[in-house]
């Protein structure tokens, strides 16, 4: 069961060769509470709850399975939508 948001939402649409350095530029930026992957369409491919230890602990070896689910999934799709759900 996913929850709604709670936060400001932004939508990137990347293709998917890039979807993981996109991915990567936003946890940067911080205050994110919820990263989902979509296609085109709006289906959930991937949802990655964030927390504040998460985030902080950088994108180091704990992020190496989340790179490859989410650079698997990339390989098989062109065009991919990154939801980002920000605290406010």
């Amino acid at each position: 069961m996913s929850e709604e948001p709670t936060g400001r939402v932004e939508e990137f649409v990347v293709s998917g060769d890039t979807v993981v350095s996109k991915v990567k530029e936003i946890l940067h930026e911080g205050k994110i509470r919820r990263i989902s992957i979509q296609t085109e369409k709006g289906e959930k491919l991937l949802e990655i709850p964030l927390t504040i230890g998460l985030v902080a602990a950088g994108v180091g070896v704990m992020w190496a399975p989340v790179w490859a689910a989410i650079s698997a999934i990339a390989g098989a799709i062109v065009k991919l939508k990154v939801v980002v759900e920000r605290v406010e």
